[in-house]
């Protein structure tokens, strides 16, 4: 499986974690120059930004590893675009990771959500 179908199903597999715990999804895969955000989603009028690292396995570690000091500003960037974009400068706001590993079979075998400070 490539890395990029890997990473669609762990979306999708976010998506659907996000979903079952009340949140609304505002938009996947906001794209920009200055970087991407995989999920904007809202819960009690709170504007979450989540970032979903996905593996089968962990022999390459664990997936929140992935997201370093270069990641994270390039999410900070984006996360500002959207903000300003969407008129939402006094909204609540928050920055997640959420972490998948995946079983050979591709169930979930464990997703843990991360908050950036």
């Amino acid at each position: 499986m490539s890395n990029s179908s890997v990473g669609r199903l762990g979306e999708d597999k976010a998506t659907s974690y996000l979903l079952s715990q009340g949140y609304s999804i505002l938009q996947r895969n906001y794209r920009t120059k200055l970087g991407e955000l995989d999920i904007v989603a809202q819960k009690r009028g709170i504007i979450t930004f989540c970032e979903v690292k996905t593996r089968i396995g962990d022999s390459k570690g664990k997936p929140y590893e992935a997201v370093d000091k270069c990641k994270l500003q390039h999410l900070y960037r984006a996360c500002q675009l959207y903000v300003l974009q969407n008129k939402l400068k006094n909204a609540k706001l928050s920055l997640q990771v959420i972490s998948i590993e995946l079983s050979s079979n591709l169930s979930v075998k464990s997703l843990r959500m991360y908050e950036v400070i």
